[in-house]
């Protein structure tokens, strides 16, 4: 082994021990929850944003508060509400007086998304014209204001959470901004252990504590190292045509997807099936992406990101079902056979 592979190789592990880390600091707060937990950090790691769906009461806001703890970054929140305007998000001049010269100016006063953690809670409640305000800050790092551009501290992260669309009061995210999410999770209610230990640490005096165990330039290191992990040319092409399956009539369009899919996934979908594929093989102590890496990150990467039609709408399809039907139709290599009714 050469000293540049050792090198990665001992990189990799530190990256494995920073992550058993965060787990366990965020363990000391949060109960349960280990896939949610996990696919949040991997998120982070990739340099995404992360948009967290359930009903209230199940500690989302809570996650997001105890990620800031952990990561030692600035954390901001935004509560999202119908009467919220863009400005209350990114800022605006106001007209500043000098003291000595009496002289009036336009001063920007900047908004709580110049930060690095950002909890937008409850993002779906407020309407489609505040939350296009997130558009060009989770997309570019920046924000556009007076003809001016302003850039955001890095790292940046948006942690979403909202309730299903269901209920009353909330407003379907704009598919652009979901589009923008790495990962889309829902958080299932706790079990009955897990209810038992939060009614331990809550009702009996308990004030759990995460303790930072990360930075800013070790957040930015670590992107940077998930960036150079191996991907093989035909594990590559097997998350490019997962996605490709999603796109109704297309070369490699699966049937379910021609039947109940409007619109499939975009290129950011390939992007975070591969970043997410990366992670993973690092923290199963590999420093190449497996097929398996690809096959755990397509419900997360990808159900936000596919439209149903008319059709699955009525047949009470959902997302999840239609990329398991995918999944199973799609095989790993072309010269790969399934037999699928």
């Amino acid at each position: 082994m050469s000293k540049d592979e050792k090198s990665v190789e001992e990189q990799c592990r530190d990256f494995r021990r920073m992550f058993d880390s965060l787990r366990s600091e965020i363990g000391k707060v949060i109960v349960g929850y280990q896939t949610v937990v996990d696919n949040v950090l991997i998120g982070l790691f990739c340099g995404g944003h992360v948009l967290l769906e359930g009903v209230p009461g199940l500690g989302k806001t809570l996650l997001v508060r105890t990620l800031s703890d952990v990561f030692s970054l600035e954390f901001k929140r935004i509560q999202f509400t119908p009467d919220l305007m863009p400005a209350d998000i990114i800022g605006t001049n106001i007209i500043m007086e000098d003291a000595t010269t009496g002289k009036r100016q336009f001063q920007f006063q900047s908004g709580p998304i110049f930060g690095q953690i950002i909890l937008a809670d409850e993002i779906n409640r407020a309407t489609p014209k505040t939350q296009s305000a997130m558009l060009e800050a989770m997309q570019e790092h920046s924000v556009t204001t007076g003809g001016q551009i302003r850039k955001l501290p890095e790292p940046f992260m948006v942690l979403a959470t909202q309730n299903p669309i269901e209920q009353e009061g909330t407003y379907p995210l704009p598919e652009a901004q979901l589009d923008r999410f790495f990962f889309k999770l829902v958080v299932p209610y706790s079990n009955r252990e897990e209810l038992r230990t939060i009614i331990d640490r809550t009702t009996a005096g308990h004030d759990p504590r995460a303790e930072s165990v990360i930075g800013t330039e070790g957040i930015i290191q670590a992107q940077e190292l998930v960036k150079h992990v191996v991907i093989a040319e035909h594990v590559q092409d097997y998350a490019i045509r997962l996605v490709l399956a999603t796109h109704p009539q297309g070369e490699f369009a699966a049937e379910v997807t021609n039947n109940f899919v409007r619109f499939g996934s975009s290129p950011r979908g390939v992007q975070a099936l591969v970043l997410a594929g990366k992670v993973r093989a690092m923290l199963d102590e590999r420093y190449h992406v497996s097929y398996s890496d690809i096959e755990e990150s397509v419900l997360p990467a990808l159900r936000h990101r596919l439209l149903l039609n008319f059709e699955g709408q009525a047949e009470g399809i959902t997302t999840d079902e239609m990329l398991d039907q995918i999944l199973q139709s799609t095989p790993k290599t072309l010269e790969q056979k399934l037999d699928v009714p």
